[in-house]
């Protein structure tokens, strides 16, 4: 009975709805996942539409970037040649490092730096500045690769440490030792970012190494070559596999200078441990023999990217290297001048050829007593002893005779006062005072006094070596001022000035400048056997003697030493400059112009074709200035 209920029962309990519920349940799984690949579809086919239809060349070119990397070939700059063609400045073959940016990691710079012994944070300066250019370009960040540096990068090069250093082979700037001529030459070095925003660097792209001063920079244009390009193909780790082009890199053009090697050396000698300058001119054209600025700095320092440190060891020396004092060293000529006050003298009628002044020590002008350098005096004295023996008494009265504005008119004419237009940036003016330069600067009217000072090279009166040198040159050519250049052919110099001068005054001047060497003057450690040397010597005061017997600086402060010297007498080949600053007394760097003139002639007598060689036909006598007289004066 019992059974026969609980099977009733069973049968007329409502059916449970389990199987409907898997069968819903598995049908919305379905149709997820036809949703999800419907989905996934559609995003293929967009990306694929994308790919193929609408962007091919951009999505090519990208994929292109991923195999083949281009790789820059650096163009060697000219070489810089002296007159006879042999080379001051070469290049030499190197490795360079580049990062490509596009597989650049920011946790690679810092251990990239220690590896090549780079400072971080320069590293990630530099690569900051390169941050608006487009990422497929490289950037150099280390020139001059050393073997330890070579070895880390070939140990470092693959996929899993450093893929984006790549190895360049550059040719770097080579530069004579000892600093040979060091501010004739200049150095090169990167762009900066202030240098681009300059017009005279508009044509030139973060990280192009150009020249920055000195023939390096005035002619970079010649000097500098066109970079070529490399493309290869790399595999997933960056090794090169094969080359599929190339652009051939063009290089620089040579220059060759006036500058003569064995004069230079003699120069750099003869300066050696001094602070000064030494210029040396052909008057005659207006081609620079020799130019020496000292101190120096190396220029191979500057060859690959100067390191701070040494950066910082140049701005902050005292002594100021970098200055090219040949064209930037702005100083009182002290009695190398007056050789012009002279000139200018005779030439407007203030004195004659007659005219005396009696030296006692000093003499009085203004209500003010100005000494003579020889205290006992010079007695009486004209044009010829005046020049000889530097008797400051007898210019004090040819320049208050002849006024400050006749002074500067013929110190202008010589050049002084304006840039000679050598071939060199940042030359200096120098000035030459007149009475309405004074109204015009100082809104004062010139004071008579103020002649006395400038009559011995004092006072207001500042002017460069180069200029001093190209002045007297033209003097001693008798008016014919050319313009000073260094690159010997190819460039076309302002035309030579041509004064209007009497030539017997200027012949007046050039044999007191005779005597000053070879009479007993100021300048008798000049003399050279056999040569006619003339030339003038100059003691430039730093400051006025009140200034220094009221300091106690006057007794460390040493005079300017000047001397400027040509050879021969008539129709003069060269006209060399020497200033030693601090060097006390100007017959002190007589030896300097010395050795310069010796070293010139002794080159032509042993350049010279032997006598037997030479024709034997009459030549027309060249033009000479007036003869000197049979006795001195």
């Amino acid at each position: 009975m019992s059974v026969y209920y609980n099977e009733r029962e069973r049968e007329e309990a409502p059916v449970k709805p389990q199987l409907r519920d898997d069968l819903k349940f598995a049908t919305g799984k379905i149709a997820f996942f036809q949703y999800l690949l419907v989905a996934v579809f559609l995003f293929l086919i967009s990306g694929f539409w994308d790919l193929q239809v609408q962007n091919p060349a951009l999505y090519n070119e990208q994929a292109e970037r991923n195999r083949i990397k281009a790789l820059p070939v650096l163009a060697p700059r000219g070489k810089i040649l002296d007159r006879d063609g042999r080379v001051i400045v070469d290049n030499h073959s190197s490795f360079s490092l580049i990062l490509s940016r596009e597989n650049l990691k920011p946790e690679h710079v810092a251990a990239i730096a220690e590896g090549l012994n780079l400072d971080p944070d320069d590293l990630a300066a530099r690569l900051k500045r390169f941050k608006s250019r487009p990422r497929y370009e490289p950037i150099i960040i280390k020139e001059e690769l050393t073997a330890a540096d070579l070895a880390f990068v070939e140990a470092h090069r693959d996929a899993e440490s450093f893929p984006e250093m790549e190895l360049i082979r550059a040719q770097r700037r080579l530069y004579p030792r000892d600093d040979l001529a060091a501010h004739v030459i200049g150095y090169v070095g990167e762009v900066s970012e202030n240098e681009l925003n300059s017009p005279d660097y508009a044509k030139y792209e973060q990280g192009d190494v150009v020249g920055k001063v000195g023939i390096e920079r005035q002619y970079n244009d010649i000097l500098m070559g066109v970079d070529g390009q490399r493309r290869v193909v790399v595999d997933n780790r960056g090794r090169e596999r094969q080359v599929i082009g190339m652009k051939e890199a063009v290089p620089g053009r040579d220059l060759q200078l006036t500058i003569d090697l064995d004069l230079q050396v003699v120069a750099e000698l003869a300066m050696e441990n001094r602070k000064g300058a030494v210029v040396a001119l052909d008057p005659r054209n207006g081609e620079v023999l020799a130019m020496v600025s000292r101190p120096a700095y190396d220029p191979n320092k500057f060859a690959g990217r100067i390191r701070s440190k040494d950066w910082k060891e140049l701005i902050e020396n005292p002594d100021n290297p970098l200055l090219n004092r040949a064209i930037q060293a702005q100083l009182a000529p002290g009695s190398t001048f007056k050789p012009i006050v002279a000139l200018a003298a005779l030439e407007s009628g203030a004195i004659d050829e007659s005219f005396t002044a009696h030296c006692s020590g000093g003499a009085s002008f203004y209500g003010r007593y100005f000494k003579c350098h020889k205290k006992g005096g010079h007695g009486t004295v004209d044009v010829h002893r005046g020049i000889v023996q530097s008797c400051d008494v007898f210019f004090y009265n040819a320049g208050n005779r002849a006024g400050i504005d006749k002074i500067a008119e013929y110190a202008e004419m010589a050049g002084l006062g304006h840039r000679t237009g050598i071939d060199l940036p940042n030359e200096a003016e120098g000035l030459v005072p007149s009475s309405r330069w004074k109204i015009r600067t100082q809104r004062s009217k010139w004071y008579a006094g103020e002649t006395i000072s400038v009559s011995i090279g004092q006072g207001a009166l500042i002017v460069t070596p180069l200029q001093l040198a190209r002045a007297i040159g033209g003097l001693a050519t008798g008016g014919i001022w050319s313009t000073p250049h260094l690159v010997k052919e190819g460039t076309h110099p302002a035309p030579a000035r041509r004064g209007q001068l009497n030539l017997e005054h200027v012949a007046d001047v050039i044999n007191g400048m005779y005597g000053v060497v070879n009479e007993g003057g100021t300048g008798g450690s000049a003399r050279l056997p056999g040569i006619e040397v003339c030339g003038k010597t100059g003691t430039a005061q730093l400051a006025s003697n009140e200034y220094l017997k009221n300091t106690k600086l006057g007794s460390e402060m040493k005079d300017n030493a000047w001397f400027v010297g040509f050879a021969p007498r008539y129709n003069p080949e060269i006209v060399v400059v020497a200033l030693w600053q601090e060097g006390a007394h100007g017959n002190y760097a007589a030896p300097i112009v010395r050795d310069v003139i010796k070293a010139y002639f002794d080159k032509k007598a042993r350049l010279a074709p032997p006598k037997s060689l030479v024709a034997q036909a009459p030549m027309a006598p060249a033009p000479q200035l007036p003869a000197a007289p049979a006795e001195v004066r």
